[in-house]
């Protein structure tokens, strides 16, 4: 039996998605950001590569998140997510700050840039 992608928790303001798949770089945060929560801002994009990834998952136990990035917006979070940052938090996994940080992970390009 194949193991599960990591789980991982994705932040934008008061908007929030939990993705199977493995921690994003600060780059790929972003595009992931367009791509799941404004769509219509990158209508072009390859969107078959992100999605062999990531995947969008909705029933699962909070337990499980080994990563989390909260990427900056104007809108605040919801004090629900601020609560669910706070245990993530607590139970040692890093919270990456896109506002703040660059740090290692996947970096995904979608396909009319990785050909240039």
């Amino acid at each position: 039996m194949m193991a599960r992608p990591p789980l991982g928790l994705l932040v934008c303001g008061d908007n929030h998605l939990l993705l199977r798949g493995p921690l994003p770089d600060r780059v790929t945060a972003g595009r992931l950001v367009r791509h799941w929560m404004f769509p219509a801002i990158q209508p072009s994009v390859d969107r078959t590569g992100i999605q062999g990834v990531w995947r969008i998952s909705s029933r699962e136990f909070r337990e499980e998140i080994t990563w989390a990035v909260v990427w900056p917006s104007d809108t605040p979070l919801q004090p629900a997510v601020e609560q669910l940052l706070t245990e993530v938090a607590g139970w040692g996994i890093v919270i990456h700050d896109a506002a703040t940080e660059d740090w290692p992970g996947v970096n995904w390009q979608p396909l009319e840039q990785s050909r240039s």
